[in-house]
């Protein structure tokens, strides 16, 4: 194991990168035979259960919280998110889904403003429009190879910022644990509504692509959050854009699929803007923790 703190996180980062690549993958296959909401529902049953023994440890103290209606609205955005993000995966062709997945911290700027009346000045917002430039270059509104599922895309992208915040709200009351699983508790009820109108049962090899879907989810969120306890946001979102080529590969290799020159250079955009607004992140962050003189007068960049 690495003896620094900084090559442990990107050590996680990249263990969580290949989870959460596996997990798409595992979307994909199983969507030829299923439902998205039974995915999504078998994705939360299961990743409750892989979950659960790593929460034991904390024992009846993880269950404490005052915030229960707060969680119920943001595990209903979550399943939004979460329904919207698999019916991506499994009818885009796979980078294009992943690529449009990553807009989603140029979405947490607008959202931090809206929810958090963050103020964001000139430069942030710059690396955001430029982000979405990236988003245009994707999508290609009014071209003949335009399509409404990328829409899908974005909305997955727009409601994951919307959680993300809400998260960060959480956190400034309970322990992360706390807001893992109360998460998963309430979304697996939450995802079997919608699945129980086009409810199937898996039947063969589908039972081993909704049980690796839930242990990877679970073990991608895992990794990620302990990375992200370890090193600073802007070192490891680099990191974390690995899993476009390791999607795309896998989307060449079992479904035949290339992506088209403008996926990646939308992704290209798309990650040289998230990367300025996480470096800036984490340039404020540090300025508030030693309370600068200078710059604590200074509205967020």
């Amino acid at each position: 194991m690495p003896s620094t703190p900084h090559a442990r996180a990107a050590l996680l980062m990249i263990g969580s990168t290949m989870f959460f690549g596996a997990m798409a993958v595992m979307i994909r296959l199983a969507s030829d035979t299923l439902p998205t909401t039974v995915i999504a529902f078998f994705r939360n049953f299961f990743g409750l259960l892989a979950l659960l023994p790593f929460l034991w440890r904390s024992g009846p103290a993880v269950l404490r919280t005052r915030q229960l209606p707060r969680y119920l609205l943001r595990s209903a955005i979550g399943v939004g998110s979460m329904l919207c993000g698999f019916w991506a995966i499994g009818h885009l062709p796979m980078a294009q889904a992943i690529s449009l997945s990553y807009s989603a911290p140029l979405f947490v700027t607008i959202a931090a403003v809206i929810f958090l009346h963050e103020k964001v000045r000139m430069r942030r917002w710059s690396a955001v429009i430029i982000g979405f430039i990236g988003v245009l270059v994707i999508v290609q509104p009014g071209s003949t190879s335009f399509s409404l599922g990328t829409l899908v895309a974005l909305s997955a992208a727009v409601l994951s910022a919307i959680v993300a915040i809400q998260i960060k709200q959480l956190s400034r009351v309970d322990p992360a644990d706390t807001i893992v699983l109360y998460t998963y508790l309430f979304w697996v009820p939450l995802s079997l509504l919608p699945a129980l109108p086009a409810w199937q049962w898996p039947q063969g090899i589908d039972w081993l692509w909704v049980i690796a879907l839930g242990a990877f989810g679970t073990g991608g969120q895992l990794l990620w959050t302990r990375a992200l306890k370890l090193g600073d946001v802007s070192a490891l979102t680099p990191i974390s854009f690995m899993q476009l080529p390791l999607v795309a590969f896998a989307a060449w290799l079992l479904f035949g699929e290339d992506p088209s020159r403008w996926t990646i250079i939308g992704a290209a955009i798309i990650f040289i803007a998230n990367a300025y607004i996480a470096h800036r992140e984490v340039q404020l962050a540090r300025r508030a923790a030693t309370n600068a003189p200078v710059e604590a007068a200074k509205p967020a960049e």
